[in-house]
């Protein structure tokens, strides 16, 4: 039977002493440490936080950045090709009205406005190279638009018909009644010198009367929105609303004659 010493008895209560004492000093101070370290570790904690979000944030603000740049970039994109395709569906329309008019077209593409008055007239990017001439009418598949007062071999300059200084020579559609169709100071065409009988009233159709060499016969003018009576008494006027809207032309047909 193994026996111990008495050396090795008073070593051995002196480790398992020395063992109680540690443990019991270990749980003594664990508050007090734990209290005195709270705050620097506290303190760490936040600077760790800190740091991470600027970290963060400025990566996400680089990634909002470029997010943005391709989000612009799709929308420029978009824009262009909504542009090409309202442009493509317009130029498919004046195509097709010319190959099915009689009329000899001449296709032409407004590139100017003057910038004194809107109302005045537009500038085509065709001239007197492509065979357009002083005093040919201008239309759209729409309806007319007005006539050629100058020319370069590139370049023409339209008057338009809603331009007091233009006057045509319409018919009503229905009833073959004759007047004087020219622009006015406010978006309406006004058809002047009708007699008092005349067999006129809101929704006629109005066109062109072909007895004004300039204008074919049969082009829309537009449509009658108002009929009133001159101050003379003498006779009668109808306001008339255009085919065509003459602040956003962006085509035109020449009719070379």
């Amino acid at each position: 039977m193994f026996k111990l010493t008495r050396k090795q008895l008073r070593i051995l209560l002196f480790s398992i002493l020395l063992f109680v004492l540690l443990f019991l000093s270990v749980s003594l101070i664990r508050k007090p440490v734990n209290a005195s370290l709270r705050q620097p570790l506290g303190l760490v904690g936040l600077l760790k936080r800190e740091a991470a979000g600027i970290i963060f944030f400025h990566r996400n603000l680089m990634e909002n950045q470029s997010l943005k740049r391709e989000n612009d970039f799709l929308k420029n994109k978009i824009n262009s090709l909504n542009e090409y395709y309202l442009e493509n569906l317009r130029l498919k329309e004046a195509l097709a009205f010319k190959n099915k008019s009689p009329l000899k077209l001449i296709a032409a593409g407004v590139i100017a406005r003057p910038a004194d008055n809107w109302s005045l007239g537009i500038v085509i990017d065709k001239g007197s190279y492509s065979g357009i001439r002083k005093g040919m009418s201008a239309i759209t598949y729409l309806g007319l638009v007005g006539r050629v007062i100058e020319t370069t071999e590139h370049t023409s300059r339209i008057i338009l018909l809603n331009d007091p200084n233009l006057g045509v020579s319409g018919i009503v559609q229905r009833s073959r009644q004759e007047g004087l169709v020219s622009g006015t100071l406010g978006g309406n065409l006004i058809m002047k010198y009708l007699p008092e009988d005349a067999d006129i009233k809101t929704q006629d159709i109005i066109i062109s009367s072909g007895l004004d060499a300039a204008y074919p016969k049969g082009i829309l003018i537009g449509t009658v929105v108002e009929i009133g009576r001159e101050f003379s008494g003498l006779s009668r006027y109808a306001l008339i609303r255009p085919a065509v809207n003459f602040s956003n032309i962006e085509e035109i047909l020449v009719v070379v004659q």
